[in-house]
């Protein structure tokens, strides 16, 4: 029997809500943004974990992280520290020696343009440095609580995997999935499918006994079940 695209999203999304919506981040489950929301509930830790992130696996994030906000924890005390430090505090991350400037800059503009608070609009987000449509959405979701869809390697692979949409860049996924899933899980899309696609459906071997998604997903129908 055909599935529809409205069915499948239904599916997938009570699926991974079953999974993850309960899960307490301050136990450490969940990303190193969720657990810095829990923990801090601070926009400013979520900006500079974000920009951290980049390009960087989570769990070298969170070290990051950790090390640099136990020595720099507010917008004043980044914005006057010395570059060399920060460049070690925060050495595990990728690029750490452009994003170690790049943090400096983003808490100096945000002291001289925002009196030191984080924007909580999209617009105005996309303007401070080292921050594109991801960075700013994470921080809508995870720093405001607001409703938005950042868009990693996962929450493109993913939904293109298992045949929810079929795009070939991040900007046209934002799109797609914004058409297709409901407002009221904007907040969690992001969140749900990085840990799916850590847990489960990783990138190479994927583990599609653990999934319910079989049903449907070209990729299993293709090649996961040989």
């Amino acid at each position: 029997m055909r599935i529809s695209r409205a069915r499948k999203v239904e599916i997938v999304l009570r699926d991974l809500g079953r999974r993850y919506a309960e899960d307490d981040p301050l136990q450490g489950e969940g990303t190193t943004l969720a657990k810095l929301t829990a923990e801090t509930e601070d926009p400013f830790k979520v900006l500079i974990g974000t920009i951290l992130s980049q390009r960087t696996r989570d769990e070298k994030t969170e070290v990051a992280s950790r090390r640099l906000f136990a020595r720099y924890d507010t917008v004043d005390a980044l914005a006057r520290a010395r570059v060399a430090e920060v460049q070690r505090l925060i050495k595990p991350v990728g690029f750490y020696r452009q994003k170690a400037r790049k943090l400096r800059e983003v808490s100096r503009v945000l002291l001289a343009r925002h009196g030191g608070r984080v924007p909580d609009t999209y617009e105005e987000l996309i303007e401070l440095p080292q921050v594109g449509p991801k960075t700013a959405n994470c921080v809508l979701v995870y720093g405001y609580g607001r409703e938005a869809l950042p868009i990693d390697t996962h929450c493109h692979r993913i939904p293109n995997r298992i045949g929810l949409i079929r795009t070939k860049t991040p900007e046209e996924t934002e799109r797609a999935l914004g058409r297709i899933v409901p407002r009221e899980y904007w907040v969690n899309v992001n969140e749900w499918f990085i840990r799916f696609g850590k847990e489960v459906c990783k990138p190479v071997g994927p583990r599609c006994g653990e999934c319910n998604f079989t049903a449907f997903c070209g990729y299993y129908r293709g090649r996961g079940q040989r």
